[in-house]
């Protein structure tokens, strides 16, 4: 691990616990550092997103969902009313919040009203669409895929914790994940800075249901597990987990960031941060990280405690990790 650091390090680098990287379906390097050991978790963050992807993709194979096309209200049409005059978001389908193109009011994401509301999911589509329209412009809206568990749960009958356990973390050979108990705002403080392990867990609303968009706990060998399968098209130890027509589309370039604020790419909740569909990244604060290189047949996967300001541990891996598999 010190090498490792050694050869391309930051201050940006100080947070990172576990590293683990496979090349060519083989794990050549396993590392941790602070007491931390395989088993250990960290509230991933933002690589939840593209947990939520997958999720998405089995329950369309399964048919609960018919087309990634469908407008957000044919499913909610029975439970939520929109606001008088809003008249957008019956025009916003499930591909607007996979790609953050669906539009949302205001300038910036209303956390304390989602998280003091009783439904999260219902007052996040309090948000949904605005007088600008259909624009298509990618906007990084974290509250926003929590529509996406609803729908999911609504078409499925199950709780959103269970269907993952059952449809993807078991097949993967992944600990079932059990609510973190979280109940106020200090919990929720605390669960997100902690340091420490914070077991097999996820992070639950109001209702039950995981947050989809950042609070899953996992740990880097667990993520470089579901880094494989989305490397080998959908399958893992030789049992088909999602389709491989929906991996190529999750993982293939759907949008692209305004190059003055960034110069990644986007597909459905996964990043493409060389502007090309060859590398693939589930990124969350922190420098949680799973990195997928399809040509090297490379999966990286690396926790961190939270910091502030740390996204990107695309460059660390490349400089470091990547160059030494080669070598």
């Amino acid at each position: 691990m010190k090498k490792i650091l050694n050869n391309y390090s930051s201050k940006n680098d100080k947070n990172i616990l576990q590293v683990i990287a496979y090349k060519d379906g083989k794990k050549e390097l396993e590392a941790y550092k602070n007491g931390f050991t395989r088993e250990d978790t960290m509230n991933v963050m933002s690589v939840t997103k593209s947990v939520t992807a997958i999720l998405l993709g089995i329950a369309k194979d399964l048919g609960y969902i018919n087309s990634i096309d469908d407008k957000i209200m044919d499913y909610y049409k029975d439970i939520y009313t929109p606001k008088k005059g809003e008249k957008t978001i019956y025009d916003v389908t499930i591909r607007h919040i996979l790609t953050m193109t669906a539009p949302f009011k205001g300038k910036s994401e209303p956390w304390t009203k989602v998280f003091t509301s009783d439904d999260w999911t219902l007052k996040v589509l309090d948000f949904l669409g605005g007088k600008s329209g259909i624009t298509n412009e990618f906007r990084y809206y974290t509250l926003g895929v929590q529509i996406l568990f609803g729908i999911i749960g609504m078409k499925s009958k199950m709780n959103v914790l269970d269907f993952a356990n059952k449809y993807l973390f078991s097949p993967l050979g992944i600990e079932k994940r059990v609510s973190a108990n979280c109940k106020c705002k200090e919990d929720q403080m605390k669960y997100t800075l902690s340091r420490t392990n914070h077991g097999k867990v996820w992070f639950l609303d109001p209702k039950d249901n995981p947050t989809a968009g950042w609070g899953l706990a996992l740990s880097a060998y667990e993520m470089a597990q579901i880094g494989l399968m989305v490397l080998n098209k959908g399958v893992y130890n030789n049992k088909r987990i999602v389709s491989e027509k929906w991996i190529n589309e999750m993982t293939t370039i759907q949008v692209a960031q305004d190059p003055k604020k960034g110069e990644y790419a986007y597909g459905y909740l996964w990043w493409m941060p060389k502007r090309t569909n060859d590398i693939v990244a589930a990124i969350g604060d922190g420098g949680n990280v799973i990195y997928i290189d399809k040509n090297k047949n490379i999966v990286v996967a690396i926790t961190g405690y939270f910091k502030p300001l740390i996204f990107d541990r695309i460059t660390f891996i490349e400089e470091n990790i990547v160059k030494a598999l080669e070598e």
